[in-house]
């Protein structure tokens, strides 16, 4: 790692060494004994594209030994049962996961609860009767939920979307399509964002409420699994939800004043994956630095043709670089400063150049980069994808220009 001025406080610095610790014991482990069943995607999936029950059961088993350990819950606020701890937390916590298990042991991923998959600062307004209803399980690990912002037609611009909750007595009727729903096939609850006053959503002036919604629940259905990368299944799902009963305990925060809540959770998501591409490079870079000086061709090691390593000193500064923007970040958010603009900063940069320093590394490995054993390809693939997750690049880009425009000249 590059020297830093910078040191994360002792409690941070203890939390990323535990969680390590917890990583090697109950991630990779389970990697190294049902290795074929969790890269084979042949057994991981059914026909239809969902993990199989074994490998949900997995999941359930590191989410449950990280909620014991305290790990899970370290995010979530102290109102909800968690530890409260903040966005520099969360960030380093989830840079060293993706660099010790990178793309190959992905079950790292269940270590710590996602905002979108599990308990955090966005469950902050459930009602008391969904707080004792729903949370027990979902601190557990023993319950996920999932995120249905995303429709058809509603992608980067969220306020195209049609999802609609009509009034029904005291509660409401949900209907309406949810896309790009990761964790969707296998939630236990969905976060569902819909039009509840048509004319303040058209005029783009709020009118859109997020709503709990068990999974189990009367008109909920998983249309499909979305499959990504020519994969043969995956987390993504579309569903639909026709004329769904919600019950008043069902809303989330204000009737109405669903964004402030959905921004809560975008936020964690955008450093979460910032943490994804500067974990990833590092630890692809660190591979490909091992490899050069052993891989020899017209009798000498690649490590001595410019060619090779420039490429990869220039990826290497640029990883230093998106390091040093997250952890600014990060900082920012935890001390309640305006941050809009230099978060989007920071992920557009790190996922952009995430996907340029794993191409890189590929590039360095010759055809063994392609290898499936490598995993260099699926850290890739994640990477490329997450230029479009959490606000795509373009979006990013919107962000900051409007935030210069409206006068932050200051950032130039």
């Amino acid at each position: 790692m590059t020297a830093m001025a910078f040191e994360y406080p002792d409690e941070i610095r203890q939390l990323r060494d535990g969680v390590e610790d917890f990583l090697r014991v109950e991630v990779i482990r389970r990697h190294e004994v049902h290795h074929e069943l969790l890269e084979n995607p042949h057994r991981k999936y059914t026909p239809e594209g969902r993990y199989v029950p074994e490998v949900l059961r997995l999941i359930g088993e590191v989410r449950q030994a990280a909620a014991r350990a305290g790990y899970y819950s370290m995010c979530v606020p102290e109102t909800l049962g968690g530890q409260g701890l903040g966005h520099l937390a969360w960030f380093a916590v989830w840079e060293r996961i993706f660099q010790v298990c990178s793309a190959q042991y992905w079950l790292g991923e269940f270590a710590v609860a996602h905002w979108a998959f599990g308990p955090s600062v966005v469950l902050s307004h459930l009602t008391p009767e969904a707080q004792e209803r729903h949370l027990p399980g979902l601190m557990a690990g023993e319950t996920s939920m999932c995120f249905g912002m995303s429709e058809p037609d509603a992608g980067s611009d969220a306020m195209m979307m049609r999802s609609r909750a009509e009034p029904d007595g005291d509660g409401w009727r949900l209907y309406g399509r949810k896309m790009w729903t990761t964790n969707g096939p296998y939630a236990d609850y969905c976060m569902v964002f819909a039009i509840t006053d048509p004319v303040a959503a058209a005029a783009r002036k709020g009118g859109v409420s997020a709503f709990l919604v068990p999974t189990t629940a009367q008109g909920v259905a998983v249309e499909k699994v979305i499959r990504v990368w020519g994969g043969a299944g995956g987390p993504e799902a579309e569903l639909s939800f026709d004329g769904v009963r919600i019950e008043p305990y069902q809303l989330v925060g204000p009737l109405h004043k669903g964004f402030s809540i959905a921004m809560k959770g975008v936020n964690l998501g955008r450093l979460y994956n910032c943490a994804r591409a500067v974990g990833y490079s590092r630890w692809a870079l660190k591979r490909a630095f091992e490899y050069i000086p052993q891989r020899h061709t017209f009798g000498h090691p690649i490590s001595e043709y410019q060619g090779v390593t420039f490429p990869l000193a220039d990826s290497a500064t640029k990883v230093h670089a998106a390091y040093l923007m997250a952890l600014n970040a990060a900082q920012l958010l935890d001390a309640g400063v305006p941050t809009r603009m230099e978060l989007s900063m920071s992920k557009l940069f790190a996922t952009q150049i995430g996907v340029e320093a794993l191409d890189r590394v590929m590039q360095a490995h010759g055809g063994m980069g392609m290898a499936n054993e490598m995993h260099l390809t699926e850290a890739y693939a994640l990477l490329r994808m997450v230029n479009i997750a959490d606000g795509s690049n373009e979006i990013l880009q919107r962000t900051i220009v409007k935030e210069i425009l409206d006068g932050n000249v200051d950032a130039l």
